[in-house]
């Protein structure tokens, strides 16, 4: 099994083709898809015939002489994307039924990006419903099991990307991060998972959920195959008026002897090691600071006092965003339409029989936040707290260059575990929630294995618009330590 910065080096040379690379994916795919679920869509032909059209390319290359030290992009690499981001001629479900059968017309720009650099779309993944979810239940199209131990969750929502990453489906994979939902599943997965800043990367073709949270991220086995992706699709889009107008940060880890951190400052909250978190998880996660500070990296305990609240505030703001943005699945414009008398009854049967019990309740919830009389008690309350958990991060990182901390409280929990009860759902993500409504980049990678051998994952969060520092972090970490290069045990059977 490669990872994605060793197949560069192989397509360069000629040591294997894009074919095979990606024949090689659509092989474990065929054998374990049935178990994982992984995939919404898969476009088999489409990627062998991108594939071939990209070893032409390569010959090309070859044939005139690329030099040794030039890079070739993404050309020839097998990816996936997250069933949420537009591919035209591919379905867009969202994980809902309220989407079955849409084709759109047109792509989303990061995606058009990676194709433009040479990436191959192998397919769509599986997701939580409209992304709202912590573990990949909630498709409407079934669940995603953990690569690592079938009987749980992948974490969510972008749980379909980060299986495929660590079954070895793909090389990387996009997701998005409203509240977690690719830093989570990358710790439940064993996989690195960027959140970039806020306005970081385009989101036109991501159908929206909460828009002033809503990031498009990367999963790949590390972070220097990450780095790559990133470097990809990030920058400014006119289509995106939230993008900032700042040059296109192309992150290159140089591989070094002896990798230090000399200089770097890292800060540890106190609030992020509470009661109740597993102890295994804490164990990791602080040996593997203490891996950085023997790197070079000074350590210093740091206070993030709002984040206690951040839990709240973001069930106020993000269900109020979904609220506005679902209201335009009303059984018109597309997929499926449930019969009515008039054009209300169409309206609510068929939102009332095609968006889930979660999508439902956040639905209300924002609605309710929203309504008169309720706005300012609710959702006007949550918008000023939210400020202070910005000032909070903007405070700390005057004094550290980054924050590290757990990804979750907890490895993946079991399917079904939290079937019952939403607010035990929610408390999954109250490590990842504060950085989304902060709008700063957060970075998760793999730091060990509890004692029934599931991956812990350690999260870094960073200055806006400074993915390089938690990039060379957590490369610095990979080059002394095969956290990142462990498979489950199901692709060694």
């Amino acid at each position: 099994m490669f990872s994605l910065t060793k197949a560069q080096k192989l397509l360069q040379r000629g040591e294997i083709s894009s074919r095979e690379l990606v024949l090689t994916c659509l092989k474990r795919i065929s054998v374990l898809e049935e178990t994982i679920h992984a995939f919404l869509y898969l476009d088999a032909e489409g990627a062998l015939r991108q594939a071939d059209l990209a070893d032409a390319k390569l010959a090309e290359w070859r044939q005139a002489g690329l030099p040794a030290d030039q890079s070739i992009g993404l050309l020839g690499i097998p990816i996936a994307v997250k069933d949420v981001l537009t591919v035209q001629g591919m379905p867009c479900t969202c994980g809902s039924k309220i989407l079955e059968g849409y084709i759109p017309p047109f792509t989303a720009t990061v995606v058009e990006k990676l194709q433009a650099a040479g990436a191959i779309v192998l397919g769509k993944t599986n997701t939580d419903e409209f992304a709202m979810g912590s573990s990949t239940e909630n498709s409407a199209y079934g669940v995603t099991r953990n690569p690592w131990d079938t009987t749980r969750v992948p974490g969510g929502s972008s749980g379909g990307s980060a299986a495929a990453v660590a079954a070895g489906f793909a090389l990387a994979a996009l997701g998005t991060d409203t509240g977690g939902s690719v830093r989570q599943p990358a710790s439940f997965c064993g996989v690195t998972g960027l959140k970039p800043t806020y306005g970081r990367a385009s989101r036109y073709g991501l159908v929206a959920y909460g828009s002033s949270l809503d990031v498009v991220g990367v999963f790949a086995r590390s972070a220097a195959d990450a780095a790559v992706v990133f470097s990809a699709y990030n920058g400014r889009d006119p289509r995106d008026a939230t993008t900032q107008d700042l040059p296109d940060a192309k992150i290159v880890l140089e591989a070094e002897a002896s990798p230090c951190l000399e200089g770097i400052r890292i800060g540890v909250p106190k609030e992020y090691f509470i009661a109740g978190i597993q102890p295994e998880v804490e164990e990791k996660v602080r040996a593997a600071i203490q891996t950085m500070a023997d790197l070079g990296a000074e350590i210093r305990e740091v206070s993030l006092p709002h984040t206690e609240y951040a839990l709240p505030v973001y069930y106020l703001i993000a269900p109020a965003e979904a609220s506005a943005n679902l209201a335009r699945f009303d059984g018109v414009r597309y997929g499926p339409r449930v019969s009515g008398e008039s054009m209300w009854d169409v309206f609510y049967k068929t939102r009332g029989a095609k968006f889930g019990d979660e999508v439902r309740r956040r639905i209300m919830l924002g609605t309710y936040a929203l309504s008169a009389g309720y706005y300012d008690a609710f959702y006007g309350q949550a918008q000023k707290v939210r400020t202070l958990i910005k000032r909070d991060f903007e405070q700390v990182f005057r004094q550290v260059d980054a924050v590290a901390c757990p990804v979750a409280p907890t490895t993946a929990f079991p399917i079904g575990a939290h079937g019952g009860d939403p607010l035990a759902m929610y408390l999954e993500d109250i490590f990842t929630l504060p950085a989304n409504l902060a709008g700063v980049p957060g970075l998760a990678f793999p730091v060990g294995f509890d004692a029934a051998g599931l991956p812990v994952g350690m999260q870094l969060m960073g200055r806006h618009f400074d993915e390089a520092t938690l990039f060379r972090l957590a490369y610095a970490y990979q080059q002394v330590t095969n956290w990142h290069v462990q498979y489950p045990p199901l692709l060694q059977s």
